[in-house]
């Protein structure tokens, strides 16, 4: 009991110290343990980031200012896999699991920022090969099970992981987000992103659209009229115009995006109450919920099994591209 009282809230900690006693029950107490992965200090954050492992994220923690950076490292193609979706929730879980009764008063987070290690690239989309493969093998289920997950990491990213925590999602776009990377980016709270970067839904050009939060999250923040523009065009926008039309909410200079950042939020948690407060405010008024998203994503379903083999054949004439890293 008096594990669970210390780490109320923090139920990866607790799991992780009872594994270690029941490999080796006579080794050492669990309050030795605990203190042991919290590195002699009370700090369940770092604790849990140095207790998971990920092969397709890297993340780092500033203690200081709250922040958790969660940077896709693709160990394969800079896309949407079933494995980076996988990785996105387990990221969003732990996370989630950092927070306890006071967590309200007392964050341990707060901000969860999404970046890339990859040069030119923050994320490719949806994961074309496999979709191509669903669609020809008529698996209505599985192209379902993807899109409502791809939904889940969204709607968990938009709303304070999905429980309205006081934590403020930021996407920090340093190369290209495109297709479903454009609609993860959409997601957060904040996107700050670098000159350079492009953006862009490009299923329009193989007779599909962005089903997993493309038209929910674009129509929140510019006009529908506007987005469902962006939407059919099929073409790439530069982050400065999108800074101009509303879509992006800070614009930074090539290699500045982290300093462009850390102005907006304020050193010392200067801005977070202020921000957290107007990112509520935004969710009362314009509510996203993931029904909406669910809904739209089956219609997208429908959508993909229509696709005839030109479709199909447009669609995958974009793989060798994503696997290049690069879609311009």
């Amino acid at each position: 009991m008096a594990l669970e009282g210390r780490m109320v809230g923090h139920p990866q900690l607790i799991d992780l110290v009872q594994d270690r006693m029941a490999a080796a029950p006579s080794a050492k107490p669990a309050e030795q343990l605990l203190a042991e992965l919290v590195g002699g200090a009370d700090d369940p954050v770092q604790a849990a980031l140095d207790s998971n492992e990920f092969s397709e994220f890297d993340l780092d923690y500033d203690p200081d200012e709250k922040i958790l950076f969660c940077y896709f490292d693709f160990a394969g193609r800079p896309c949407f896999t079933e494995n980076v979706l996988a990785e996105a929730r387990a990221v969003q879980r732990m996370a989630r699991g950092l927070f306890g009764e006071r967590a309200e008063t007392e964050p341990p987070l707060r901000y969860l920022v999404l970046g890339s290690r990859q040069p030119g690239v923050w994320n490719l989309g949806g994961d074309l090969e496999l979709f191509a493969q669903l669609i020809r093998d008529r698996d209505r289920a599985a192209l379902r099970r993807y899109a409502h997950a791809s939904c889940e990491v969204g709607f968990t990213n938009a709303t304070g992981l999905g429980f309205d925590l006081p934590i403020i999602s930021v996407a920090l776009v340093q190369g290209d987000a495109l297709g479903g990377g454009f609609e993860a980016a959409l997601s957060s709270n904040v996107i700050v992103a670098e000159r350079s970067a492009k953006f862009g839904l490009p299923e329009i050009l193989f007779n599909l659209f962005p089903g997993m939060g493309a038209y929910t999250f674009l129509t929140r923040r510019v006009a529908p009229g506007l987005a469902e523009r962006i939407i059919m065009s099929g073409e790439l926008y530069s982050a400065e115009q999108l800074h101009a039309m509303g879509a992006v909410d800070v614009l930074a200079p090539d290699g500045q995006g982290v300093a462009a950042f850390y102005d907006f939020i304020g050193r010392g948690g200067k801005r977070y109450a202020a921000l957290r407060a107007l990112y509520r405010a935004r969710r009362l008024v314009n509510t996203v919920t993931f029904e909406e998203m669910t809904r739209i994503a089956d219609l997208w379903v429908e959508a993909a099994l229509a696709l005839d083999e030109a479709g199909l054949r447009r669609m995958l004439r974009l793989v060798p591209a994503q696997k290049r890293g690069l879609l311009r």
